[in-house]
């Protein structure tokens, strides 16, 4: 046999391979602003020599254009309950990597509803994004004063008033991770969890543990004050990949030594709201991102994207967009008294939203 230390670093860093998927998200969206599909000024501060990177296919441009446009759409609605329950809430992104939200909401209009944003990634990922961040002055002015933005745990970790950007590994025990948020995350306020595109990566029992973690430490602070927010999550990630395009998509990523354990309970779109649903959650949709960019678009913002790149491959489009999804659950208390009809938490389709207008 060989030598355990041998053996050892014979193994692939899986790891590595991993936090290389948020380089790649990061590039495609530089790339979906460059070209125009989308706005955020914060993200070029994530990614070196932003000037110099080359744009990503239109495929990718679109699919990451629909990818936000569901999100933003679905915590836009997270804050309109927020301002009806007449309260701040809370965000909790976990595999943040290098997102822009916390930027995007501090300087729109919703900012005053913020009580806290966390972030929580592998160190090695939240040390790069707490030294674009002290490196930034557009970055940190965002963050409060100065001497109220602390570095801490040897620079892979940054504190200030609303924003807490912390190292850990989601497959730890939950208790682990929460005892990090705990300091500054109340279970009195609504609460959002954010997993862009990271649960895929970990097993369904670290997945499953991990949600479980956030119900009961809510259902603690139930107990314990009388009472507690509203848990709402959002997962975005591929599903579906048992058909010949999903094992192509597999194989591609098993040549990069990245595997996506987490897709297996999956196969369909309808199993996609067991995700939240098996934890208790009061309700739980999915759509598939070819289901957002047909129906859940504003024509008018179809036809200015039409015109910003030509895009010859529709039906590749349309089966990519189809192994994406967005799922997304609330979770109500059972004893404390709600204002805003939690409950209705949606994205509208476009003519529903017209009905309504008209």
């Amino acid at each position: 046999m060989l030598p355990p230390r041998f053996k050892e670093s014979a193994r692939p860093d899986t790891d590595g391979a991993v936090r290389l998927t948020d380089t790649d998200a990061a590039l495609a969206r530089l790339s979906a602003v460059h070209k125009h599909y989308l706005t955020d000024p914060f993200i070029r501060h994530f990614v070196p020599r932003a000037h110099l990177q080359p744009p990503r296919p239109p495929l990718i441009n679109i699919g990451t254009y629909v990818r936000s446009e569901g999100i933003d759409k679905l915590v836009e609605a997270w804050f309109s309950f927020t301002e009806q329950e007449g309260t701040q809430c809370q965000v909790v992104s976990l595999g943040a990597g290098s997102d822009t939200r916390f930027w995007r909401i501090s300087t729109g209009p919703r900012k005053d509803l913020l009580r806290a944003y966390f972030e929580i990634d592998f160190a090695e990922i939240t040390t790069k994004k707490a030294m674009a961040i002290r490196k930034s002055k557009e970055l940190s002015v965002v963050l409060g004063k100065p001497e109220d933005i602390k570095i801490a745990n040897g620079g892979t970790s940054l504190h200030a008033p609303k924003y807490h950007l912390l190292a850990g590994d989601l497959r730890q025990p939950p208790s682990d991770l929460l005892a990090l948020l705990e300091p500054h995350l109340s279970p009195m306020y609504p609460t959002l969890l954010l997993f862009e595109c990271v649960l895929v990566y970990i097993s369904p029992q670290a997945s499953s543990a991990l949600i479980q973690g956030f119900v009961d430490f809510f259902e603690r602070g139930a107990a314990v004050q009388g009472g507690h927010g509203v848990l709402g999550g959002i997962v975005y990630e591929m599903y579906g990949l048992e058909d010949s395009f999903g094992k192509v998509m597999k194989s591609n990523l098993m040549a990069r030594n990245v595997s996506l354990p987490g897709a297996d309970p999956y196969p369909t779109q309808a199993s996609l709201s067991t995700r939240f649903l098996q934890h208790g959650f009061t309700i739980a949709k999915a759509l598939t991102l070819r289901d957002i960019r047909r129906s859940y678009v504003d024509p008018a913002e179809q036809e200015r994207i039409s015109h910003l790149e030509m895009l010859d491959e529709i039906e590749e489009l349309e089966l990519v967009l189809g192994h994406y999804a967005i799922t997304w659950g609330v979770k109500l208390p059972a004893s404390a008294t709600i204002k805003a009809d939690w409950a209705t938490w949606d994205l509208k389709p476009y003519s529903a939203s017209r009905d309504e207008e008209d």
